[in-house]
Formats: C-alpha cells, structure tokens, sequence
C-alpha cells in the first residue's frame, strides 16, 4: 500500500542570512553609482567589463570541470568588487585589469564552495584562456605562469578586503532546484533545462546586485515555465510567489534583466556586434609590486612603451553561446521573438610584465 507523499512547505530563510545578504543589495540608481563610473567610464562600458570578467570565469571554470555553483558564487565576488573599487586609470590609482580581478575570484570561490583546484592548474588554463590557445604549453618554466601566479597570489588579500571578509553566498541553483523538488517538476526535462540556461546566463547581467538569491532563482524558473508551458500551482488561496517568499513585482522586474540579455541593441543589425567598439585597454599591466619582486628589495620597475612587445591577441571571451533553452527569452514575456545579436567584441593586451 503506497503512502501520499507529504510535501513540506518552503522555509523563509534566515533572518540573519537575509541581512547579510541585503547589504550587497542595490538600487538601479546606486548601480550607476559605482566607482569605475563615477571616475568616468560610461555605464555601457562598465556593465561590458563585468560581462568580459564574468565570460572569463566561465571558460576557465569551464576549463577545470567546475561546478555551476562555484562559478556563480566567483561572479558574485567579481561583482561586488567593482562596487567597491574602480577599473578606470586616475592620477596616483592604477586599476588591477578585469581579467586578474576574475582570476582571483574564482580562486577565492574554489576554496569557498569547496572545490579546490591545485594552483598549477587553475594558472595553466588562466594563461591558456587569456591568450587564446587551449593547447599552449604551460609549466614553470614559462614566464606567464609565474606572473598570473603571482598575480592570483598577491590580489587574494586585495579582493578579500574589498569584500569585507563577507564570503556567505548562497548559490541560487541549490534554490532553484529545491523549488523544482516541491512542485515535482525536476524530472521534467524541458523545464528544468530552460530554468538553468536561464540562471546560468542571469550571471552576466548586475542581478546579484540587485535581488537576493531567492529571487533570481524564482524568476529563472518563472521564465522557465513560461518556455516550456508550464503553471506553478497556487496553494491555500495563496500565489506561488508568496509561498515561495518573493515579490511578484521583483520577478517581473529580474525577467525583464534577462530578455534584455538576448535583445539586440536599437539602431544595429542582426549580425552586428554589440559592443564593437568598447575595447579594454591594448596592454594588460602586470607590473605591480609582488611577493617575488619584493622579495629582491626593489619593487617592479614601471612599464615603458618602448619596451613593450607587440601585443598577444587574449582570448576572445565574451562569445558565449546563448542556450537552446533561451533562444526564445520574448516568447515569454512579450509573446514575439527577436534574434540575438552575437558579441564580437575582441580584446588585445599582452602579458609581458
């Protein structure tokens, strides 16, 4: 004789979680606020270097077979550093390069999430990622190694303190996959797919900045089940945002984030690449002071372009592929669909310290 299923009823998180966690949360207005934009830097140009920094974490992620959770949580870190910190050039402040800032954060998320990687390996693909060759040769005896090493090394203290020490992040897959548990709907393919190329590809956008974990999590599986046509049920008289403790308007809003995501931009064409001309700065500069130089009593002797090399293509890191899932992100919301535009944007720097 079977027994009924009970399902339990989603717990509210904890109270002491949710003020941690609302102390990175911040208005649109805030957002244009930020350093790198204060400094400067147009909002356009700011939000690009967050994507290329968060593209970068996920090819080497990629590259080391890490978990999807380990990579969120390092675009979490990578995004609230450049709340804190500008990544534009002013008198008497040289920037650390997106790229190192991405480095170091998804070291950090590695020993956060407990899913360590030896530093040799996590140097290898960083150097293989940035200079556009997946089979390149990488060991001790290389110069980039050494230099991304200590680059990873000395920056940890940096972002660590940038952060407040503050690491509790929590992932919003974990959520979102309890969410599918208690409606009964994990096993159903087509859903749960769309809800985690939706997730996944939320990574891009400021949205850990804006909502708290539960939302995002809610808001991917709401688009998830508007793709696959699919009706979280009500319970008690009650909606399923408010069992599952979120505002129905911040799901909308966070929706809306994402659909933008796979929008081309008004006034270019299908083929055109968005950010085409939003370039990082030709030369990566690698010639802070490290523990290595440190330790010959000098510090790093400044750049000079007459020495400077000529530069090595970095990888091309921001043409990710959108999902099959999310192909059609205004079939959901607005009922039509636009194509999406690919970012061709490139970078060329070199890493010649």
């Amino acid at each position: 004789m079977s027994r009924e299923v009970v399902r339990e009823r989603p717990r509210p998180p904890p109270p002491a979680v949710a003020a941690e966690e609302l102390q990175w949360i911040f208005s649109e207005e805030e957002l244009l606020l930020a350093p790198s934009i204060v400094d400067g830097m147009s909002p356009q140009e700011e939000r690009t270097l967050r994507k290329k920094g968060v593209n970068f974490i996920f090819q080497v992620g990629i590259m080391l077979k890490l978990p999807q959770t380990t990579l969120s949580t390092a675009a979490v870190f990578f995004n609230r550093y450049l709340m804190r910190n500008s990544l534009k050039v002013s008198p008497g402040y040289k920037p650390l390069h997106h790229y190192q800032i991405a480095a170091t954060t998804l070291f950090l998320a590695t020993k956060v999430e407990e899913n360590c990687r030896k530093m040799k390996e996590l140097v290898v693909a960083c150097v293989r990622v940035a200079l556009k060759d997946p089979n390149k040769l990488v060991d001790e005896q290389t110069k980039d190694f050494w230099k991304w090493r200590d680059t990873i090394q000395f920056n940890e203290d940096v972002i660590l303190e940038s952060l407040c020490f503050d690491l509790s992040v929590e992932p919003p897959f974990k959520i979102m996959y309890e969410m599918l548990k208690y409606y009964g709907l994990e096993h159903n393919k087509r859903l749960r797919n769309a809800s985690w190329a939706f997730l996944s590809d939320s990574c891009l956008t400021p949205l850990c900045l804006l909502f708290t974990s539960r939302t995002i999590a809610a808001a991917s599986l709401y688009a998830g089940a508007r793709l696959a046509d699919v009706e979280l049920p009500n319970e008690d008289g009650k909606p399923w945002w408010e069992i599952q403790y979120v505002k129905l308007r911040d799901v909308r809003k966070a929706c809306n984030m994402m659909v933008d995501l796979y929008n081309p931009i008004q006034g270019t064409s299908e083929n055109a690449a968005i950010y085409v001309n939003l370039k990082s700065p030709d030369v990566i500069d690698m010639s802070f002071q490290t523990p290595q130089s440190l330790e010959n009593g000098a510090p790093a002797p400044p750049r000079s372009e007459e020495n400077v090399v000529p530069s090595t293509e970095i990888m091309d890191v921001d043409s990710k592929p959108v999902p099959e899932a999310a192909t059609k992100p205004n079939e959901i919301l607005n009922g039509e669909r636009n194509s999406v535009a690919p970012d061709d944007g490139s970078e060329e720097g070199e890493l010649d310290g």
